[in-house]
């Protein structure tokens, strides 16, 4: 599969889990015990618009956050038309270059992750598809090292022998599908 494709499978996912978002409330805990749900889709939000950033060379302007469900299905489709448009090869973060293809890779990975997330807070079970799940296990393998626990992810999960793809990408990312959201303090 290609990474257009990838980054593209992931936003669908993403979109029918923020869909979800109009029936709860935005202080919903969520399974990052850092955030609520409205941090988490600002969270989101920025995601997207780095993607934007990187695959079009250019900035998407800030929309407001009033409607956050709607400002991701925006964001959503202004990503997967720069990806369409034909992005550059490389994409600079910092001073550093970077392949393009492996930051949408990485942004396809948090943006499924965190579509379960929000889906997980809205109180709706929804696996991340098994062929989905599988092929960002691979990317986030390759990508997620030790000295990105505990600062952008938790530590592994232990998931059950044979577990889905799902299960084990988000027991690699620090989740467990089986606990309950977290609220705040």
């Amino acid at each position: 599969m290609s990474v257009g494709e990838l980054l593209e499978r992931s936003l669908a996912y993403a979109w029918g889990s923020v869909a979800e978002v109009r029936r709860v409330g935005l202080d919903r805990g969520t399974p990052c015990a850092e955030w609520d749900l409205g941090e988490l889709l600002e969270h989101l939000d920025d995601s997207l618009d780095a993607l934007y950033e990187g695959l079009s060379g250019g900035r998407i302007g800030v929309l407001p956050h009033v409607d956050r469900v709607c400002g991701f299905r925006t964001r959503a489709c202004a990503v997967l038309g720069a990806w369409a448009a034909g992005p550059p090869e490389e994409v600079l973060v910092g001073e550093r270059p970077l392949d393009v293809r492996v930051m949408a890779a990485v942004g396809a990975v948090e943006i499924a992750v965190h579509g379960w997330d929000v889906a997980r807070s809205c109180g709706r079970p929804r696996p991340v598809p098994e062929g989905l799940a599988a092929e960002l296990l691979s990317v986030a393998r390759c990508v997620v090292g030790e000295r990105d626990r505990g600062v952008r992810f938790a530590a592994p999960v232990s998931v059950p022998p044979g577990a889905r793809a799902d299960v084990r990408l988000l027991g690699f990312l620090g989740r467990d599908p089986r606990r309950a959201c977290r609220t705040r303090p």
